[in-house]
């Protein structure tokens, strides 16, 4: 047996066909990778053989001896069916049925024993096992194969290719007898404080527990190697962001941030003062901030961010705020010049003595505007730069990048945020804010290399919103959805009708289309991503789903909204035409806009007063979360009906929890729950390693797990940043990050 280490590659344990499986399929790629690929479930040796106990619906492994096998052609398709009797010691029976017999006729002959998994089914009067996975014994290790699964609970693997349980077990198993030293990356003074196993101990605990043994204190072990990983990383990028000198950027009194704040016709909430205090600060520092700021949508995020923006203007430099989208780019550009007024008008006739410029910039823009925006953002002329990510392009220039403001929505990679390092004379200070509320454990991962704050309270004047599920199969609940809408534009207010998909221009009636993207489609050739309005698109499989323009033909078709002023929104207008849009609903000149997730975030007409999300069950909790807080945002109640017409179960349970509450953090943790860990993750944490595989973030009892580890984590990092005394560590680490990364942190 060769003698491995956990670095070397599975391809020293199996053929090439079946590592590229493991690698395609499981993401297994070395030694280190087998062992955290841990067992979905185990059985206990109490289900060893006496076939007579079984039960339907139980999952076994029994020790049998195969008494007859025989097979018949199937009745509708071509092929035969092998259907094999086992038996025990005792004379009891089972079935096992094959409906496909090759590849098990040879193999299973009477006489033969073995060790058989799967769940127990019944076909009339008989008990049976469909399709189980089996190992076949040969007399010289039989009885010792036995003894070890009377003694062991039988781990059970998800399975790949040709490699079912039963092999992924032997394939374990042998890697953790040819390894020569397990690698412990958690100092021992931590895992001694901790109360954790050594790692060695663990794996063998998970891999091949005894009978009166608990793997979960295994896993444990496991989770707690994850997060305590995945913190290094984050501290260790923590460190290099302090070890950089930012350009110090002070308050300066009887500036725009003053003349502003003067003018606002609402009172900031306690939360907005405070947090922009903390903003304050730490633009004057001369280290680089990285701070996150999350909060409940409506919350006023924005208008922190754009007093923090005018703080770095006055102190000399420039801002720059990225959105993951053109419309957002579009209606952020257009809400702060608003705000600001006279303020974004400097150089212009008309505008403030000390006024600035507020440019956009994005991929689909025409060359003219391209040029001016380009030209303001090096001069310096535009204290204020919105864009998409066309703003990270090499070619774009700024005099002084002093604040970069990232409009998250979990789109916004640690590569980006790397290559704006590079637009300012020294790294700017940076801000990420997030679409809806995010659960702490998220906070402690996704976002763990930044500071936190949080905004709660919801600025004076905004209205509840009320949340109604419409099955669209019940008789004249339909009908009556569009009536309510058509109440609504009668008494003087607006709409939205979300769909799912764009559909064709001239479909006129049909559900769902050919077109089931939603993208921007000017987005430059220079930059590697996109701007992408629906990237993130409705949940689950797309079937027949509705379209704006065949809402469209059905709503103008429909006696309520006879006369309406009904017009279209999506990401693949041109830009000027979406532009044109929105300002025509945001000045009442449209009274029911029907629109893609486009208007997901960033869109405030406090005059809409109602939401309608057609296959409301192709979306996310917190996408439904934030597409609501479009509606309510002045004073005037808002409403949101959620129509589905094939939910199924799950999802309208999912409707039902946001119609329930309007607690976007309470919420969002149930989003959490119903999500894979690498969605969470995504971008900002991509590399070899991008998703978890054993914390689940949406679960409390893991919180306090990540929340152990990033203590012990940040405090290691803090004393030895390069972890040149943790060698096993720095494997660890290096495992997870990708070239680019790693050289991100070395750079640091």
């Amino acid at each position: 047996m060769p003698v491995l280490t956990e670095d070397s590659p599975l391809t020293k344990l199996v053929n090439k066909t079946e590592a590229e499986q493991l690698a395609r399929n499981k993401g297994l790629v070395s030694v280190a990778d087998l062992f955290e690929f841990v067992p979905r479930r185990y059985v206990r040796p109490g289900q060893l053989t006496d076939l007579s106990s079984l039960h339907v619906g139980e999952d076994v492994l029994v020790v049998a001896e195969v008494q007859k096998a025989t097979t018949r052609p199937m009745r509708n398709r071509r092929g035969k069916m092998l259907t094999v009797v086992i038996g025990d010691d005792l004379g009891n029976e089972l079935d096992v049925t094959f409906f496909s017999a090759y590849g098990h006729e040879a193999k299973l002959t009477p006489g033969v024993r073995g060790f058989f998994v799967g769940q127990v089914g019944a076909y009339g009067r008989r008990l049976q096992l469909t399709h189980p996975e089996y190992e076949l014994l040969d007399e010289d290790r039989g009885d010792a194969a036995v003894e070890w699964y009377r003694t062991h609970r039988v781990p059970v693997y998800s399975t790949t290719g040709k490699l079912n349980s039963l092999k992924m077990r032997r394939l374990v198993h042998q890697a953790l007898d040819s390894v020569d030293r397990i690698r412990e990356p958690v100092p021992e003074h931590i895992r001694v404080a901790r109360g954790l196993l050594d790692r060695s101990s663990a794996l063998e605990l998970v891999h091949r527990p005894a009978v009166d043994e608990q793997p979960g204190r295994g896993l444990e072990r496991l989770k707690y190697d994850e997060a305590f990983v995945l913190q290094t990383i984050l501290a260790q990028r923590r460190k290099a962001a302090e070890s950089e000198l930012a350009t110090p950027r002070p308050p300066r009194p009887g500036g725009l941030l003053a003349a502003f704040d003067a003018r606002l016709p609402f009172e900031l909430t306690a939360g907005q003062r405070e947090v922009g205090e903390v903003l304050t600060a730490e633009l004057a520092s001369d280290r680089p901030m990285h701070r996150l700021l999350q909060g409940e949508v409506g919350s006023g995020k924005t208008v922190v961010a754009l007093r923090a923006m005018l703080a770095a203007i006055d102190a000399g430099g420039q801002a720059a705020l990225l959105a993951p989208t053109e419309v957002l780019a579009a209606q952020h550009h257009r809400s702060i010049t608003a705000m600001l007024g006279d303020l974004a008008q400097g150089g212009m006739l008309g505008g403030a003595e000390f006024g600035t410029k507020v440019a956009l910039l994005t991929g689909s823009q025409n060359a003219a505007a391209r040029r001016r925006s380009l030209l303001d953002a090096a001069s310096g002329e535009a204290g204020i730069v919105v864009g998409t990510h066309a703003l990270i392009q090499k070619h774009v220039q700024f005099a002084d990048l002093a604040l970069v403001v990232v409009d998250e929505q979990h789109r916004f990679g640690v590569e980006q945020r790397d290559a704006l390092r590079e637009k300012g004379i020294r790294p700017p200070h940076v801000l990420v804010m997030t679409a809806t509320p995010i659960p702490r454990t998220v906070a402690m991962t996704v976002f763990g290399d930044m500071e936190t704050s949080t905004l709660r309270e919801l600025p004076r004047g905004r209205s509840p919103i009320t949340t109604h599920v419409v099955d669209a199969n019940r008789p004249g609940w339909v009908d009556r959805t569009w009536a309510r809408v058509a109440e609504e534009v009668a008494a003087g207010h607006q709409a939205y009708v979300v769909c799912p998909r764009i559909g064709d221009v001239d479909d006129e009636g049909g559900a769902g289309s050919r077109d089931t993207t939603d993208e921007d489609a000017g987005w430059d050739a220079d930059w590697d991503g996109s701007d992408t309005d629906d990237a993130d698109g409705p949940q689950g499989p797309a079937g027949e789903l509705t379209g704006v323009y065949s809402m469209l033909s059905t709503l103008r078709a429909t006696p309520p909204l006879e006369g309406v002023r009904i017009e279209v929104l999506h990401g693949r207008l041109d830009p000027d035409a979406k532009d044109a849009t929105m300002r025509a609903f945001a000045a009442g000149e449209i009274d029911v806009l029907v629109a893609t997730t486009v208007i997901e975030v960033g869109v405030d007409v406090p005059n809409a007063s109602v939401m309608v999300v057609v296959d409301a069950d192709r979306f996310g909790i917190s996408q439904l979360h934030q597409l609501r807080g479009r509606v309510g945002r002045g004073a005037v109640p808002g409403l949101c009906l959620l129509m589905t017409s094939d939910p199924g179960e799950r999802a309208m349970e999912r409707l039902g929890q946001v119609a329930a509450t309007t607690d976007g953090f309470e919420l969002a943790r149930a989003d959490l729950l119903l999500r894979r860990e690498g969605d969470v993750l995504g971008a900002r944490q991509s590399g070899r390693g991008n998703s978890v595989r054993h914390l689940r973030l949406g679960r409390e009892e893991d919180e306090q797990i990540i929340a152990d580890a990033r203590a012990d984590a940040f405090a290691l990092v803090d004393g030895d940043p390069g972890l040149r005394a943790h060698p096993a560590l720095a494997a660890a680490v290096a495992m997870r990050l990708d070239d680019e990364q790693a050289a991100w942190l070395e750079r640091g």
